[in-house]
C-alpha cells in the first residue's frame, strides 16, 4: 500500500471554488476564505486549502508570522491550513477585505475580482480545495503555512503549466465547463505540491512526510497501511524494517511525533470515521475491517477519540 496515497485519499480532496482575478496597482487585500462561505459551491467541508495561480504580472503575499513571498507569473501559492494572508502591489497599504471586492456573475460562469489603482496587472486564478480536518489528517497538519510551486515548462510541472494555460484560456473565453476543469486540477495540484516537498525536504526535517521518506519508518508506514486491521505489535514491525524494537519505536517516536502503536489506533479512527461517513457498513462491520476483536472495544475507542459513539456520530456527519 502505497501510504502517501492513502492519507491522500482520506483528506477527500474536492475543488470547486473558483475566482478570476485582475488586480492593478496599487492594491492590498487581506483574505480567509471559510468553509461556510464556499459551501453553496464546494459542498459540505470542514477545511479549506486555498491557492492562486498568476497568470500574468507579480505580487507580493505575506502570512502572519512569516516572510512576505514574490509571486511571478506562472507560480502557484497554497495554503495548506488555510492561515490568514495579504496580498498586494505593495503590503505596506491598508489591505481591503478580499470578500468586499469579490463580484458574482449575473449569467453564471466563475465569479471575479476587479480590483485596484489603474497601474500594473496581476491576474490569476484563486482556487479552493476542500478537505476533511487539517488537524488530524498527518499529511496537512505538518505541511508549512504556505507552499509555493515553480510551474516550469520542463519534467512534471509540464502537465500543470499547460492544462492551467488551458482553464486560463477557457475563463477568459467564458466557455462552460471551466469550474470543472480546474476543479480537477486543484485536486491534482495538491498532490504534486506536496510530492515536490516530499522531494526537497532538508536531512534534519520530522514529521510524517520525513518519516516516509526514512526507508525504516516509510516501510513501517506501508506496512500498517497495508494491513490495517493487523495486530502489529512494535516487535514485529521492528523485524519488519530490519531495526530493534527500542531504536525503530525512538526513530518513529522523534519522526512522526507519536508511538508506532499511537499511530496505528490514530489511523484506525481516521479509516472508521471515514467508512461511517460514506458507507452503508454496519459498526461491526467496521470495527472488523480495522482489527477491533469486538464492537464494543470500538465503540469505546472511537468515542474517546470524537467524542461521541460511533452511530451518533454517523448520523451527525452524513
Amino acid at each position: 500500500m502505497d501510504a502517501l496515497s492513502d492519507v491522500l485519499r482520506a483528506a477527500r480532496l474536492c475543488g470547486g471554488v473558483f475566482l478570476d482575478a485582475e488586480f492593478t496597482a496599487p492594491w492590498c487585500i487581506a483574505t480567509q476564505m471559510t468553509p461556510a462561505l464556499c459551501a453553496p459551491f464546494l459542498g459540505p467541508a470542514s477545511h479549506l486549502i486555498p491557492y492562486h495561480y498568476v497568470i500574468e504580472g507579480e505580487l507580493f503575499v505575506a502570512v502572519h508570522g512569516e516572510a512576505p513571498l514574490a509571486l511571478r507569473s506562472g507560480e502557484v501559492l497554497l495554503f495548506p491550513r488555510n492561515d490568514p494572508h495579504v496580498m498586494g502591489s505593495d503590503l505596506s497599504l491598508p489591505p481591503v477585505s478580499g470578500r468586499d471586492v469579490i463580484l458574482s456573475p449575473a449569467g453564471g460562469g466563475l465569479r471575479s475580482i476587479r480590483h485596484g489603482g489603474g497601474g500594473a496587472t496581476a491576474r490569476m486564478v484563486c482556487g479552493y480545495l476542500g478537505c476533511d480536518s487539517a488537524s488530524s489528517n498527518p499529511i496537512v497538519a505538518t505541511l508549512p503555512p504556505a507552499m509555493k510551486l515553480e510551474i516550469d515548462g520542463t519534467g512534471p510541472a509540464e502537465w500543470i503549466r499547460s492544462t492551467f494555460r488551458y482553464a486560463a484560456n477557457e475563463v477568459a473565453n467564458g466557455r462552460p465547463g471551466s469550474e470543472t476543469v480546474l476543479a480537477k486540477l486543484s485536486e491534482l495540484l495538491f498532490v504534486e505540491a506536496v510530492r515536490r516537498y516530499l522531494d526537497g525536504l532538508p536531512p534534519e526535517q520530522t514529521g510524517w512526510l520525513a518519516g516516509l521518506r526514512d526507508p525504516a519508518v516509510g516501510r513501517v508506514l506501508a506496512l500498517m497501511h497495508g494491513d490495517v486491521a493487523r495486530s502489529w505489535s512494535v516487535d514485529e514491525l521492528g523485524r519488519e524494517a530490519g531495526l530493534s524494537r527500542s531504536v525503530l519505536a525512538e526513530r518513529f517516536s522523534r519522526l512522526i511525533g507519536m508511538a508506532p502503536m499511537h499511530y496505528l489506533a490514530q489511523w484506525r479512527m481516521q479509516i472508521a470515521a471515514q467508512s461511517l461517513r460514506e458507507s452503508s457498513a454496519s459498526i461491526a462491520q467496521i470495527a472488523e475491517r480495522i482489527g477491533y476483536e469486538s464492537e464494543a472495544a470500538f465503540s469505546r475507542a472511537f468515542k474517546h477519540s470524537f467524542g461521541s459513539a460511533p452511530a451518533s456520530w454517523r448520523r451527525a456527519n452524513r
